[in-house]
């Protein structure tokens, strides 16, 4: 399996692939794919990547990944299996025109917003009882039916986009490597002190070409992303530890100063760490 693009495997004849993925994480390198996802995260956490944005999923989240979409889950360190259960489809799986029968106008702004990625706020409930009855069916017109309910949930559900632009695009082999490898290196290092120089290494560019090239792929400065990365990391030490003090979480996700550290959290999520984290705990004990 190829990092950036890759198939999704299917056999011979297939048009509609229900896949499990389970383990101590997902597939947790920067990928793309012709098929368009609808994933539900049985059980696990992490971070998720999709396009130019960077946020979290947890347990019952349901998403959508348009085709070609760059997107990453990657899974929290844990002892604890992650399981996921994802439905493939592309728009010409049932025939070019499929998709422009009358009937499907209802689901025309879902199809609109997948190129963003898109996350369910609600029907989650309804939707997770679909999604294993779909894995439980082995019956292909069994599947069918129950793949156009969950169309019908998530175009009846109210759903957020993830990604605040389109970034669909084809990756060749290379490019999508050197993307790929220094996602990877971000998301495993971004507590730790990171370069310029040290992340064009792993790009194998001088560090004036390579930031020029992830602005162009990203529509951000490669700082942006290691920010928002970091971020998202003082997030989910947030959800983990009720007790870690504010400079402690600063620290532990790489930044070197508390009062740097404040206002990029704020910035990017809207409040201060300290409401963030009162935020969570109140949703925890209501």
């Amino acid at each position: 399996m190829r990092v950036l693009p890759f198939k999704i495997p299917k056999a011979s004849g297939d048009t509609l692939i229900i896949q499990e993925d389970k383990g101590l994480v997902f597939y947790d390198k920067l990928h793309q794919h012709e098929e368009i996802q609808l994933s539900l995260i049985v059980f696990g956490e992490g971070s998720l990547i999709v396009g130019d944005s960077i946020t979290n999923y947890k347990t019952g989240d349901v998403l959508a990944f348009g085709s070609q979409v760059p997107h990453v889950l990657r899974s929290s360190p844990s002892d604890k299996k992650s399981y996921m259960i994802s439905v493939f489809f592309t728009k010409r799986s049932f025939g070019n025109t499929f998709f422009q029968l009358s009937e499907f106008q209802d689901i025309t702004n879902f199809f609109a917003d997948l190129p963003f990625g898109i996350a369910a706020l609600t029907q989650k409930e309804e939707l997770k009882e679909q999604f294993i009855a779909a894995k439980n069916k082995k019956h292909r017109l069994d599947r069918f039916m129950i793949f156009l309910r969950i169309l019908k949930l998530f175009s009846e559900a109210e759903t957020t986009t993830i990604s605040s632009s389109i970034t669909r695009r084809n990756y060749t082999d290379d490019e999508g490597k050197r993307m790929a490898d220094v996602f990877q290196f971000v998301m495993n290092d971004f507590h730790s002190d990171i370069s310029l120089r040290d992340v064009s290494d792993i790009a194998n560019m001088t560090p004036n070409a390579f930031c020029r090239y992830f602005k162009q792929r990203t529509n951000k400065t490669f700082f942006q992303f290691l920010t928002e990365v970091r971020v998202e990391g003082a997030c989910q030490i947030f959800s983990k530890n009720s007790d870690i003090t504010i400079a402690e979480a600063s620290y532990s996700s790489g930044f070197k100063n508390l009062s740097n550290f404040n206002r990029k959290f704020k910035n990017i999520k809207g409040v201060t760490p300290s409401e963030y984290r009162k935020n969570l705990y109140d949703s925890y004990s209501a």
